[in-house]
């Protein structure tokens, strides 16, 4: 009989949470790139959809278009981000 394959979990928790909202080893560059959290919002199936047409208007994706009017919303502070 052969042996039973190894299963693989899905997506296995990292030990350390810092791991979750941190990728420090990220070959990326800049700082916002290397350091990135998923935000998720409930929206009406019509803002989602002038949304999308907005970004396609403008050329960009709507995760572009959102982290910009966040990032202008919500300019860095001096202390770090602290409130």
């Amino acid at each position: 009989m052969s042996a039973h394959p190894i299963r693989r979990r899905f997506a296995a928790r990292p030990a350390d949470p810092e791991s979750w909202i941190k990728a420090a080893d990220a070959p990326r560059t800049d700082e916002a790139a290397r350091f990135t959290a998923r935000l998720t919002i409930d929206i009406t199936p019509s803002l989602r959809g002038r949304i999308k047409i907005v970004a396609f208007q403008r050329g960009i994706t709507v995760a572009d278009m959102l982290r910009d009017l966040l990032a202008r919303e919500f300019p860095p502070t001096t202390d770090g981000d602290r409130p």
